[in-house]
């Protein structure tokens, strides 16, 4: 009996492959094979007269993939279609069994939560149906986003100078952005003053006068009450009690991104990516096997086995007193999916013992998920905290003071939270008197709140119930490619279009005054995601959500295309130079005002309104003095281009010269051998460029591209006595790169 599994991920086929038996043949889908088309009623390949029926076409790209999969599925007695364990990999399945033709009785559904042979396994055994309940919602899902990013899209590009897209959930994460910088432009600061008497060995801050707390607003109070004060402090109290905190549970997809951002600075989309390789399989020398468990989720708890091997290796490696209690999580109302919280695969692979398979990322983020797993398993910390009070002349100043006591959870977890240890000397004693070194009266003002970065943003959004774990990283990362936002020290700032377009969305429109603030809004954009839930558990009918939605909100667009105010564009008498037909208009980019052909999109010239920065530079007097281009000797100017300002030659086009691109003298690459496969070239090290591969090393023919030999390791002149292809030698072996066979590098 011939069987086929289809996954998502080449890598991913690869790595089950080595669990399964010969009788399988697994191959990848690489993602979706079908997306909507762009037919129909304003392109958005829906059919809203007929039920919302969508219209699927192949994605661009894909047709030998699908080529082949229906020539393979033809011959196999049995299919297991076993992409990813969500919504969206339901939804990939159900277009693989449409597109591919596959029979009722010849498919079946399996999941894997991690890829290792055991659960491999475990999920064939557990084979069943795809879930149309969850198809329906992720279907729904991607026609609500059609519709609303097709329409409102297309209504901003025509109203907003610069506006590239808006969105369902993009919006409304833009919305809270320009909503938190307005906040922070507005706010008003307050002066308030604090006051310190320092004693020998730690400080104390005044905190309440006749037991009320204080506020001091001017330096004239703050004078007075150090006046008032003599050098006698009475030591009302000394409080040391026992606190234990608790460590934390393992990582879901959103506390695995923020950690990501403010420890190891990978925006989102990065963290993903080396998850997903991290899940899909990595080779670990003899094995190749997936190192982490699924990595979009909203789950927290972890399997029985995985609690008793982790609490073996910690009683085994740290001692009995380091074991902890299994965190129970917390109800989660928009939880989507019953996976499991993110965890190693085996707490015997620790991050040590596979750096050397693994990318210097890859190693980063594998061990922060290795130890937040191991961590969340062991003792909490336990702290002596101490508080002393001291009164003066009815003052009340405190002291704190913090002392780890039993490090716990912390003995691994460490470099991912901070522990300081506060100390208060062990001689305070109640109702005893001591004497101040000094009193000092600082002037502070309050401050605003601090920008969205991608972690907090990302733990905004969760805590509104908006989007999905598997979104956050496209959300951010659409912003950022509309130049809707900038970011400045991790922060997000809107851009002056990013919230002209907000305002434009939010503004009312024609005699009724209407607008789109009851669907751009935080409650419209939780409570869809709700319904979606509903949709998945089989409670609301996606048809019905369909058109209760666009019933209002297809009204609105027209109307708006109809009413809403433009952004007005200034006339000039000028005729454009490249069309010599129209005349110029100034309009608003994203880099300020700019000349443009009425006649767009016909004609597309443009020239910034702006004079170039002249690029300056020192002589032999201090003096400023032009710098010039080394090519013609025109003058260097500042330039903008999407990836950030330049310098270049003001002579462009007639010289090209940009600084920093000038070829730089490299060393020769190391050559290594006689090419084995052309006998021509020589077989060089070289480092990788770009790709999730960059900066690793690897071995290619200096004669390419005639000839396009390339290893990951270094070859070896001995060719392979089986087959006679070559062998490159690996962990003190040599091995084949065509039949896998293998010998001592003797």
């Amino acid at each position: 009996m011939t069987k086929l599994m289809i996954v998502e991920s080449p890598h991913k086929s690869i790595t089950i492959k080595g669990f399964l038996d010969n009788d399988f043949k697994v191959l990848a889908s690489q993602g979706h094979i079908r997306d909507l088309a762009t037919t129909g009623k304003f392109g958005l390949g829906v059919d809203v007269e007929s039920d919302f029926t969508p219209s699927y076409i192949n994605m661009k790209g894909k047709s030998k993939i699908i080529t082949t999969l229906k020539k393979e599925v033809k011959e196999a007695d049995h299919i297991y279609l076993a992409s990813d364990p969500d919504r969206e990999g339901e939804a990939i399945a159900w277009h693989l069994k449409d597109a591919l033709n596959i029979p009722e009785n010849k498919y079946s559904r399996v999941t894997f939560n991690e890829i290792t042979k055991e659960v491999v396994k475990e999920g064939l055994a557990n084979e069943r149906k795809i879930d149309m309940d969850l198809v329906d919602s992720q279907e729904t899902r991607r026609i609500l986003d059609r519709i609303i990013g097709f329409r409102l899209s297309k209504l901003m590009m025509a109203k907003v100078a610069g506006a590239k897209s808006a969105g369902r959930v993009q919006s409304v994460a833009l919305l809270l952005i320009v909503e938190k910088e307005r906040r922070i432009l507005a706010f008003i600061p307050k002066e308030y003053w604090e006051i310190v008497a320092k004693f020998d060995g730690f400080d104390a801050k005044l905190e309440k006068y006749n037991n009320k707390k204080i506020e001091i607003n001017t330096k004239e109070e703050a004078d007075n009450i150090v006046n008032s004060l003599d050098e006698n402090y009475l030591i009302k109290s000394v409080d040391k009690k026992l606190a234990k905190h608790q460590s934390k549970p393992v990582f879901k997809t959103t506390t695995m991104q923020q950690l990501a951002s403010s420890k190891l600075n990978f925006s989102s989309s990065k963290t993903m990516q080396i998850a997903q390789r991290l899940y899909e399989g990595i080779n670990i020398g003899k094995d190749t096997v997936g190192l982490i468990t699924y990595m979009r989720t909203d789950a927290e708890r972890v399997s029985k086995e995985f609690i008793t091997e982790t609490y073996k290796y910690i009683e085994d490696n740290y001692g009995k007193d380091y074991l902890g209690q299994v965190k129970i999580p917390k109800t989660n109302q928009n939880a989507q999916d019953a996976h499991e919280g993110i965890r190693p695969t085996s707490i015997l692979r620790t991050p040590d013992s596979i750096k050397g398979y693994l990318s210097d990322d890859e190693y980063k983020l594998y061990s922060m998920i290795y130890y937040r797993a191991l961590s969340s398993l062991m003792a909490p910390q336990v702290v002596e905290q101490t508080q002393v009070s001291l009164l003066n002349n009815n003052y009340e100043f405190k002291a704190n003071g913090s002392v780890l006591k039993f490090d716990g959870y912390l003995k691994v977890y460490s470099k991912y939270e901070d522990q300081t240890d506060t100390v208060l000397p062990n001689t305070l004693k109640e109702n005893e008197t001591i004497k101040s070194k000094e009193v000092e009266s600082t002037k502070h003002a309050t401050k605003p709140e601090g920008r969205y970065t991608e972690a907090s943003l990302i733990k905004e959004l969760e805590s509104l119930g908006i989007g999905r774990p598997s979104t956050y990283a496209t959300i951010i990362k659409t912003l950022k490619d509309r130049d809707y936002v900038k970011i400045e020290k991790k922060s997000f700032i809107p851009t002056e279009i990013g919230i002209k377009e907000i305002d434009k969305l939010l503004s009312e429109f024609g005699t009724s005054n209407h607008s789109f603030k009851n669907i751009i809004n935080v409650k419209y954009t939780a409570n869809m995601e709700d319904e979606l839930d509903k949709i998945s558990e089989g409670k609301l009918n996606k048809v019905e959500v369909l058109k209760d939605f666009y019933n209002e909100f297809e009204p609105l667009v027209e109307e708006a295309f109809k009413e809403m105010k433009g952004e007005e564009v200034v006339k000039t008498d000028t005729q454009c130079p490249k069309c010599n037909k129209h005349n110029l208009v100034i309009r608003n980019g994203k880099n300020g005002k700019f000349f443009a052909c009425e006649g767009y999109p016909d004609c597309d010239y443009t020239k910034s309104l702006e004079e170039p920065k002249t690029i300056t530079t020192k002589d032999e007097n201090g003096e400023d003095v032009e710098e010039t281009c080394p090519n013609c000797g025109s003058a260097l100017v500042e330039k903008r281009s999407r990836y950030g300002k330049f310098i270049a030659c003001s002579n462009y086009p007639e010289c090209k010269y940009i600084k920093g691109n000038e070829k730089k003298d490299k060393e020769p690459p190391k050559e290594i051998m006689d090419c084995p496969v052309c006998k021509k070239g020589k077989i060089v090290e070289r480092k990788a460029t770009r790709g999730k591969n960059k900066g690793n090393t690897f071995y290619g023919c200096s004669a390419y591209p005639r000839c396009k030999a390339v290893f990951d390791s270094i070859p070896s002149t001995k060719p392979c006595p089986k087959c006679e292809s070559v062998m490159v030698i690996k962990n003190e072996k040599r091995v084949c790169t065509s039949c896998k066979y293998e010998e001592d590098n003797i």
